[in-house]
């Protein structure tokens, strides 16, 4: 059990829904937490920033926050911001945190500058030299947005000429686009929950690779979880507390990983937000260690300081 006192915690508003191009999952992550936390006691509300102002909070009353919020304005810094100036507390990571994780150039430079691994890659623009870029990353390579998360706008590249188009693609989405080396003997991601890692899980899509249809439509990706055993498990759960620290994390978090056929491991990218759906990663990894979904969810709105 979480030890959470829910009269403590007053009235919760789950923040769901939202404009971004995530909407839609954070309305089925949101429906879930809404009904555990009420299901457990806790005074908890829908609120979704897309049919109020968040001036409502105020004047509804709301004490405190779950975000679960996906995509821009829910987990980039922005509602983070926000909410610090009304003074209401909410779940997950901070202003600093959550607008780095969101940008997964800008999170590249922290990782890589305190030594920890990530792939290989370039940035590019119009006027990239495509066949180079290939060249220098080798192919098949995968082109994504750098801000954004559920795979929109990423591609899976095998020839130059699907470079440009995916170029094309990620840019309707962020003006910054990364090409990024293919790391392909593993994907895995594993939960952090205040600053401890639960356990990883690997993923294994039907599809080319772990793409949105994966993600939430289809039923036949399979999951193994842990992902990893002994030495290399604790070796993946420690890289992943350090990514979780030097992004100034904190609440909770999932970071993504890659593996090699030489079992070396290579950060791919947090989210700081994380999925809360019946396909989620992080409810998974939470059950691994032993906690319910229920028992989860009331744990996180613990972690509001």
């Amino acid at each position: 059990m979480s030890g959470v006192d829910v009269k403590a915690m007053g009235k919760v508003a789950v923040l769901m829904g939202g404009a971004s191009s995530e909407r839609e999952i954070s309305l089925l992550s949101g429906a879930g937490v809404l009904e555990a936390l009420v299901r457990q006691g806790v005074d908890a509300h829908r609120f979704d920033p897309a049919e109020k102002p968040l001036s409502a909070l105020h004047d509804e009353g709301f004490e405190r926050a779950f975000l679960i919020l996906h995509g821009g304005y829910g987990e980039d810094g922005t509602i983070q911001g926000a909410l610090e100036f009304m003074s209401i507390p909410y779940t997950g990571c901070g202003v600093m945190a959550s607008a780095i994780g969101m940008d997964k150039w800008r999170t590249k430079l922290m990782w890589q500058a305190a030594g920890l691994p990530i792939p290989d890659y370039v940035l590019l623009d119009a006027n990239s030299d495509f066949a180079a870029v290939a060249k220098q990353l080798d192919l098949p390579l995968y082109v994504k947005p750098a801000n954004g998360g559920s795979s929109v706008g990423v591609t899976r590249c095998s020839s130059v000429a699907q470079i440009a188009q995916a170029y094309a693609l990620a840019a309707q989405y962020d003006a910054l686009v990364l090409a990024e080396r293919s790391i392909n003997a593993g994907e895995y991601s594993c939960a952090v929950l205040d600053g401890k890692a639960l356990a990883t899980v690997k993923i294994e899509p039907a599809t080319e690779f772990y793409d949105f249809e994966a993600k939430y439509i289809r039923d036949d990706t399979v999951y193994h979880c842990p992902g990893l055993l002994g030495e290399q498990e604790q070796k993946a759960r420690e890289l992943c507390e350090q990514a979780y620290r030097v992004l100034g994390a904190s609440g909770w978090a999932r970071i993504d990983f890659l593996m090699n056929e030489q079992g070396e491991m290579f950060l791919l990218e947090p989210n700081t937000a994380p999925g809360m759906t019946t396909h989620s990663l992080f409810p998974m990894c939470a059950r691994e260690a032993g906690i319910s979904y229920d028992d989860l969810v009331l744990t996180i709105l613990g972690t509001i300081s």
